[in-house]
């Protein structure tokens, strides 16, 4: 499903954010992406829905090219990666409902199936009560679910998570892990940068560890292995 070989990230001041990168995810893979601060871990996850270009290197994802597409080309695959942020980046006007519409209003959806499907993924998320709040009456853990459910509103088959749960408190948290992991059961490919330690290791799943911009651990059901 998403392939990186050799990839190279330098930044125009020099730094180097990736240093030859290279791995493959496969469809319903759930991993973590763990490693210090400034290791580049927000770059490893930016270049997969392609707000970054690799400086070298190439990435497939969803069987394309991405440094060969076409600006055409570039929504559609997009359409299939659902990105979750620690800032939830909810529109603050629109309701609950309204949000998670908006996802499928963008990419001219039917307005049958874009009534039917946001009800759905608000009923997956457990907020159908809340379709009519504004994004101010939510609490932190509602509001992260708000953003789970655009994210996953058009059926995206790969997920990129960055620091979901870091603004949440661990009870919150643990809910918003349990959705993530019903929501890879179901077959989307979950990517999730993470600096919760607790959280990796107790749930065990596949673990890459950068550290400066070195892919350095590639480990089925790995820990943290950190003490930030």
């Amino acid at each position: 499903m998403i392939e990186m070989q050799d990839v190279w990230k330098t930044y125009p001041d020099g730094s180097h954010a990736l240093k030859g990168i290279s791995v493959k995810v496969d469809q319903s893979d759930f991993l973590y992406v763990v490693g210090p601060s400034g290791a580049g871990k927000s770059t490893f996850m930016k270049l997969i829905y392609r707000e970054e270009r690799p400086t070298k290197g190439t990435i497939f994802v969803n069987g394309f090219n991405l440094e060969k597409l076409k600006q055409r080309k570039i929504p559609f695959v997009r359409r299939n990666i659902g990105v979750i942020f620690q800032d939830f980046r909810l529109l603050p006007k629109l309701t609950v409902y309204e949000n998670v519409a908006f996802a499928m209003e963008v990419i001219e959806a039917p307005k049958k199936l874009i009534k039917k499907r946001t009800l759905e993924v608000l009923e997956l998320v457990r907020l159908k009560d809340k379709i009519n709040s504004l994004p101010t009456q939510l609490s932190g853990g509602e509001q992260q679910r708000v953003a789970i459910a655009r994210a996953i509103v058009n059926s995206p088959s790969v997920i990129v998570a960055d620091e979901p749960t870091g603004n949440l408190d661990p009870d919150t948290s643990w809910g918003i892990m349990k959705l993530m992991e019903e929501i890879n059961f179901r077959g989307t490919t979950i990517i999730m940068a993470t600096h919760n330690k607790e959280i990796v290791n107790t749930m065990r799943k596949r673990v890459l560890a950068i550290e400066s911009g070195r892919l350095v651990r590639d480990e089925v059901r790995g820990d943290y292995g950190y003490e930030d």
